[in-house]
């Protein structure tokens, strides 16, 4: 092929042709009404118009999951009476002066064309909920609300209802974040088809971000690498902060300072994921700043390799999604063991719980800390179906993530009690051979009716990295 045809492909952007239909939207409205009961108001608040009208706008997945309206300050509310349920959309006016600044809103009849929805006014919206409280009718809202408001700072969502709740102080107002979220957790064909268009693009991303590891690049010339081909690929922005994670910053887990310039002989964390349409994708790869992996970064990798894979082979439909992180714990600490790095996979060690106070917790949990795994969809940490169920099924879209941190400074983070200091002696000198390695991989999976689809296919073997950096970057 022409090279300059070649270029010229590789701008294009990525296409797909699935997409949330309005009958789609219609079904998940259905979906949730049935799980209110009878005379019941739900009300879904959107996310709200940044205070500074420059900065990015990004919709409430809940909002984004009931209509597709990704303007700020949008609402639905569902009124479910006598079996029967109806629908109102609240959204922003036209305002030639706003839009001047902000871009063309929808408007009412604007929002009615888009979803097929009645639609009125956001400044109607207290009017109407005052209506409704008179019917005495139970109030389910879902929005930015805390657990425990009266602990921290209010969300805008939170005042909301609190003003809500000291005027009409007889109603009955319950969150529904977590019912919405069981209905989330199973993802549609569309959706999933939008999440696989999202990974691909990452794919495309690692794979040219891998190319270009040198020692001689900072770390934010590898993020700027990586979301130009987000963009590029037709992205509409990162699914989370960008972690390009070189060294010693290889074994902090969300590090995304990426400002340190890379050095020969060191590993880097690549953590990221490219949105697409408003779902996340999430692949992670790490890779030699060398281009060949050390004998100490191998036997690291392979650990996490081989853990994954252990990972992989249970995630199977209908079975317990528990297995998958038992299988890859007991890879991750025998292989911990046989390093040096811990007494045995069931050794326990003294970690600090504040207070003063100490308890035991597995060895193995020094290195690895965090959980195998989290379901992907409109957010990059979605609800998954198996997080209410406990089991894999078809709709489930989700990430494996095992990883090892061996962090320079980890003997010196250890309370100091007997059982520690006899830890520390047997330990040093394996925690100083393998210090600052930070090995994670992490890949996107969905299951379908044909089963598990591994659907992140960048390299991630040790051979497939190393051949792939020897090639010239774009």
């Amino acid at each position: 092929m022409n090279r300059l045809l070649f270029v010229v492909l590789l701008a294009l952007p990525f296409k797909v042709d699935a997409q949330i239909t309005a009958r789609e939207y219609a079904q998940r409205r259905e979906q949730m009404a049935a799980r209110l009961p009878d005379q019941s108001v739900l009300v879904v608040l959107g996310a709200r118009e940044p205070a500074q009208d420059y900065l990015e706008f990004n919709q409430n997945p809940g909002m984004m999951y009931l209509t597709g309206i990704a303007e700020p300050d949008a609402a639905l509310v569902m009124v479910k009476a006598s079996g029967q349920t109806s629908a109102t959309l609240f959204v922003l006016p036209r305002d030639p002066a706003a839009e001047t600044w902000t871009g063309t809103r929808l408007g009412a009849e604007g929002a009615t064309k888009l979803t097929g929805l009645p639609a009125r006014l956001r400044s109607a919206l207290p009017q109407v909920l005052d209506s409704l409280a008179s019917t005495k009718s139970a109030f389910f809202v879902v929005g930015d609300l805390s657990q425990n408001p009266s602990e921290g700072a209010l969300t805008v969502d939170d005042q909301f209802v609190g003003a809500f709740k000291s005027k009409h102080p007889e109603a009955r107002v319950t969150v529904a974040n977590e019912t919405l979220e069981q209905l989330r957790g199973k993802k549609s064909p569309a959706e999933l088809a939008l999440i696989k268009k999202a990974v691909d693009i990452t794919v495309e991303a690692q794979k040219e971000a891998i190319k270009a590891v040198r020692p001689d690049k900072n770390e934010y010339e590898i993020e700027a690498l990586i979301e130009y081909v987000f963009r590029r690929s037709g992205s509409e922005r990162p699914s989370f902060a960008t972690i390009v994670g070189s060294g010693p910053n290889s074994t902090t887990l969300h590090y995304n300072a990426d400002d340190r310039q890379m050095q020969p002989g060191e590993v880097v964390v690549m953590d990221i994921g490219a949105s697409y349409e408003g779902y996340a994708a999430d692949v992670t790869r790490t890779v030699p700043t060398s281009g060949t992996f050390s004998a100490e970064q191998r036997q690291v990798y392979q650990i996490v390799r081989d853990a994954q894979a252990a990972a992989e082979r249970q995630a199977k439909p209908g079975k317990s999604a528990q297995l998958m992180t038992d299988s890859a714990t007991a890879l991750i600490a025998a292989g911990l063991t046989h390093l040096g790095l811990i007494e045995s996979p069931d050794a326990t060690v003294d970690l600090a719980v504040g207070g003063g106070s100490t308890r035991q917790l597995p060895q193995y949990m020094l290195y690895y800390m965090h959980g195998l795994g989290h379901g992907i969809g409109l957010e990059v940490h979605d609800p998954d179906q198996f997080y209410f169920t406990g089991t894999i099924a078809e709709g489930s879209a989700f990430t494996i993530e095992p990883g090892i941190y061996v962090r320079p400074n980890l003997l010196e983070t250890l309370p100091d009690t007997p059982r520690n200091r006899a830890l520390i002696a047997k330990i040093r000198p394996a925690v100083e051979r393998y210090k600052s390695i930070g090995v994670r991989i992490e890949d996107d999976y969905i299951i379908t009716d044909k089963g598990v689809e591994w659907i992140s296919r960048a390299p991630r073997e040790i051979s497939e990295i190393e051949a792939l950096m020897r090639r010239p970057s774009f």
